[in-house]
């Protein structure tokens, strides 16, 4: 995690926890980077038609912010910090920060959705994990402060014959991660047989020539998740693997809940160079799943769908 030395910090009042800003702090500080605390405002409706009335408001809706941001950081003064308040719609305005001053880094504490359709992780975050072109690291509340247990989630199966740039990256930020806390690593690919179901009902394979096909679809399987792992210097840690037959969807929050995984790392978008190609399925239904921590990638030539937009 050394390469962090830009980090964007957003801060939302309303979910009253300083675990992100510790580890926004922690980060800062171990590598000597600029931290900015940002923070978004509600725009004010129009229901008046004196404008300037609604614009004096909104500037001392951005100046109280500004000075609670301030009163976060008086124990931190040996940090390099600029504070920034704007409005607008959060995601939006976070996206548009990010890709005005390039930073390598978000942290934001989850608000989780409420209600019947309860999930982990709110729309403000879903929609970063979709769309921010840097990583995004979602703490969640609930959680103390310490990272004990970190996974890794991979998939080196990918057909595509441009090169592999997001589980090497997967690999090498749980590493440092796993390095930095201290912490136990876990890496994860799970794997199926392709048209497992179709065989079976067609009737065109018995039980033993398809446990055949599995035990040769899971040594093909092993042997690239071996050449991943030689791929990457792993230092100071010594990872457990886990190669699982089964759906991703399912058996990587099962397994963060077995294993009492602290942060998930993982990549949400599989494909490079398309501007707009947002988290896949897969990835989604793990997101909403998972009660941890969570900081997801994206590959090398990922272009954001947002557009910086100038007020």
């Amino acid at each position: 995690m050394e390469r962090f030395k830009n980090i964007l910090l957003v801060v939302n009042p309303e979910l009253n926890d300083t675990r992100a800003l510790d580890k926004a702090v922690s980060l800062s500080r171990k590598n000597g980077g600029n931290l900015t605390l940002f923070s978004v405002v509600k725009g004010l409706p129009s229901l008046s038609r004196n404008e300037l009335i609604i614009q004096q408001q909104l500037v001392a809706a951005k100046t109280e912010r500004t000075e609670w941001l301030r009163g976060l950081m008086l124990k931190h003064d040996d940090i390099d910090v600029t504070f920034k308040v704007v409005d607008g719609t959060h995601f939006l305005e976070i996206i548009y920060q990010v890709l005005r001053e390039s930073h390598d880094l978000i942290i934001i504490t989850a608000e989780e959705k409420k209600g019947v359709r309860a999930r982990f992780f709110g729309t403000t975050t879903m929609h970063l994990m979709r769309k921010c072109p840097s990583p995004v690291w979602v703490v969640k509340g609930s959680q103390d402060g310490s990272l004990n247990h970190i996974l890794a989630a991979v998939d080196p199966t990918d057909a595509d014959e441009k090169p592999d740039s997001l589980n090497p990256k997967i690999l090498q930020m749980a590493n440092t991660m796993a390095r930095n806390e201290t912490a136990e690593l876990h890496v994860v690919h799970v794997w199926s047989l392709l048209a497992e179901s179709y065989m079976e009902a067609r009737g065109r394979l018995n039980i033993e020539d398809i446990q055949a096909l599995k035990k040769q679809q899971k040594a093909l399987y092993k042997q690239r998740f071996d050449a991943l792992l030689d791929q990457i210097e792993i230092t100071n840690v010594k990872p457990q693997l886990h190669l699982i037959e089964g759906d991703p969807s399912d058996s990587i929050p099962e397994l963060v809940a077995t294993k009492n995984i602290d942060l998930l790392v993982m990549g949400t978008v599989c494909r490079t160079g398309i501007s707009g190609f947002i988290i896949g399925n897969t990835a989604e239904e793990v997101l909403n799943q998972v009660d941890c921590s969570v900081l997801t990638l994206k590959p090398e030539g990922f272009v954001s769908p947002v557009e910086l937009v100038e007020k």
